[in-house]
């Protein structure tokens, strides 16, 4: 298992309300996994432990085989976060440099192929451009880019095609399956399933924090609704999405 989880609990304040209450989980090396739930449910902050950034206040966790926080160095260079809000995670002044803060300037291989990820996201002609004069979807692709970039073992993405237009979250559709096919790690925190349901291997719900049911599509989706998410609208045809094929 690359993930486990046992009886792992997080608050911002001992004295608070936990955000995540006794989660237990296991995620396979090359799995993608759905972190399902309104919001509020306590994705982000999930993530945000997994990514090793907030200790657990309680419990255990191990990522990669280090234990957190105590091993929390193990995971340097490993894992991609690519946050909610974009803006919290660019560093770069222009587009180019942003994408290889984390390349080495003498290996061309991973320059190649950071920019290679950077067409594909529909970025190549904004490479010279400043940050600042970025769409919101198009910092959400470069924040995907730079941490692709990176080649990390377990990459975690909180709401990737949260504000993109339909031709950009098919990129990114893209993206995840290559990634897929090529063995990574993807932990996708949503509540829109529509684009990913197909290249989904399981489920977590929380909801108020709490895994309320976790595994595949035909024990999972039954319940969303009541979690308060919407199942994808072919799993109710039954035809599956046929409308992503090409």
């Amino acid at each position: 298992m690359i993930i486990k989880a046992r009886s792992l609990c997080f608050s911002y304040n001992r004295s608070e309300k936990e955000i995540l209450r006794n989660l237990d989980f296991n995620i396979r090396a090359g799995e993608l996994v759905a972190v399902v739930g309104v919001n509020g449910s306590g994705k982000s902050t999930l993530l945000t432990v997994l990514a090793g950034l907030l200790p657990p206040t309680s419990g255990e966790l191990s990522v990669l085989g280090g234990e957190l926080p105590q091993e929390r160095s193990k995971l340097d260079g490993l894992v991609g976060l690519v946050p909610q809000n974009p803006d919290v995670f660019i560093l770069g002044a222009v587009v180019q440099e942003d994408l290889l803060l984390g390349v080495d300037p003498a290996d061309e291989e991973a320059r190649e192929r950071t920019l290679t990820m950077a067409r594909e996201l529909g970025l190549a002609d904004l490479l010279d451009n400043p940050i600042q004069t970025l769409s919101f979807g198009q910092k959400r692709k470069l924040c995907l880019a730079s941490t692709l970039a990176s080649n990390p073992k377990l990459i975690l993405l909180d709401e990737p095609m949260a504000g993109l237009d339909f031709p950009a979250s098919l990129s990114v559709r893209h993206i995840l399956s290559k990634n897929k096919k090529s063995g990574l790690t993807q932990i996708v925190a949503s509540h829109d399933l529509d684009l990913t349901a197909d290249l989904t291997d399981s489920y977590i719900i929380l909801q108020d924090g709490q895994i309320i049911v976790q595994g595949g599509a035909e024990e999972v989706f039954p319940r969303l609704i009541k979690a308060g998410v919407r199942p994808p609208c072919w799993w109710y045809t039954g035809d599956g999405p046929a409308w992503l094929e090409g």
